[in-house]
């Protein structure tokens, strides 16, 4: 366990989006010391990392530097093995979500991570979300149960596109962004997941034949509230309602209204919230609102580069406080059981029962 002073020893794996903020990250803070990168192929970094070297082999790297804490952001289907040999060398691991491609390996790393004493902290950025955390806070005070309406569509083109589609390589959209709105649900209720159904559709000649970059899930839970959420990505998907973060009781609704202006493809779109609107659904006795809505104005929120440096300052009060992160990995692993679910659903065409 490393102590207070000095800095822990990371290992920054993956530099697409994520993976160069956190390696900023890791730069940024004094409690870390970054020892390398690691990417595929040599690409172009933002200032404050042209000093590092990018080396092509994560194991290589892995047995070269023998890092405290392993930073793992690149393609899903990676994600497993590499931290598992992080920890199996001794390494704390920060994985990007989702954790794993299929259940079975998510449950083998969350296993590893128990076996080895070491700390897993999965990349679900809404956690350190200020907007987030009262979104949740509001919904949970207004008593279940609930219906979740969530969506991220994204309308991307150039450059973003070709991510997108690398990205479905191995991952359809409502499993890549659809476990951190399940996560968001489960959050709020604590009710047990029971039953999940899918739709999804190829838009696109792009892609593979059995991949679809345009995914619908529906969950029910056993308190009998109900989420849906929606995920679609490319040069097709329509701008048109295409944020929705909605919360539903019989007491009353929580949204997030989102500036009329914003991009989808813009990266700070996906995690800023302008106002949180708070609905009281008590009528007096001329049936007439008790209250009128109360709009919360999120100043000052947090940007994607600030959400990643308060995300890694979270993994380092992990490790140094030792916080028991089981319900962390547990929660982790059910919001991929239910999108992966879905995507069972979507190939099949019939309900999955958990």
């Amino acid at each position: 366990m490393s102590s207070a002073m000095t800095p822990i020893r990371v290992l920054s794996a993956g530099l697409g989006n994520m993976g160069r903020s956190h390696a900023l990250a890791y730069h940024e803070n004094p409690g870390f010391e970054l020892v390398g990168l690691v990417n595929r192929s040599k690409v172009p970094v933002p200032a404050g990392l042209e000093g590092y070297e990018i080396h092509p082999s994560f194991l290589d790297a892995l047995k070269e530097f023998k890092p405290e804490l392993c930073s793992i952001s690149t393609y899903s289907d990676s994600h497993a093995d590499y931290a598992v040999a992080a920890m199996e060398a001794g390494a704390h691991v920060f994985v990007e979500k989702p954790l794993a491609t299929t259940v079975a390996d998510a449950e083998r790393v969350v296993a590893c991570a128990k076996a080895n004493g070491r700390k897993l902290v999965v990349g679900y950025i809404l956690r350190h979300h200020p907007s987030w955390m009262r979104l949740i806070e509001e919904a949970r005070k207004l008593g279940g149960p609930y219906v979740f309406r969530m969506n991220l569509n994204q309308q991307s083109s150039g450059a973003t596109w070709a991510t997108h589609k690398a990205l479905m390589n191995t991952t359809p959209p409502i499993v890549d962004c659809g476990v951190h709105y399940v996560d968001v649900m489960c959050q709020i209720t604590d009710a047990k997941p029971v039953e999940v159904r899918g739709m999804g559709l190829r838009l696109s000649n792009e892609i593979a034949a059995d991949m679809y970059n345009y995914g619908h899930l529906q969950v029910l839970f056993d308190d009998g509230s109900l989420g849906w959420y929606e995920a679609g990505w490319g040069p097709m998907i329509s701008e048109t309602a295409f944020f929705v973060k909605d919360v539903m009781s019989p007491n009353g609704s929580v949204s997030i209204v989102m500036d009329p202006n914003a991009k989808s493809d813009d990266i700070d779109t996906h995690t800023k919230t302008a106002v949180i609107r708070v609905h009281n659904a008590a009528t007096g006795p001329d049936g007439k609102f008790l209250s009128p809505d109360e709009d919360m104005t999120m100043a000052g929120e947090p940007g994607h580069q600030e959400l990643c440096d308060r995300e890694q300052a979270y993994v380092l009060k992990a490790i140094r406080e030792d916080i028991d992160l089981t319900r962390h990995m547990d929660d982790a692993v059910q919001s991929l059981k239910i999108c992966l679910a879905a995507d069972e659903s979507v190939r099949t065409g019939q309900p999955v029962e958990l």
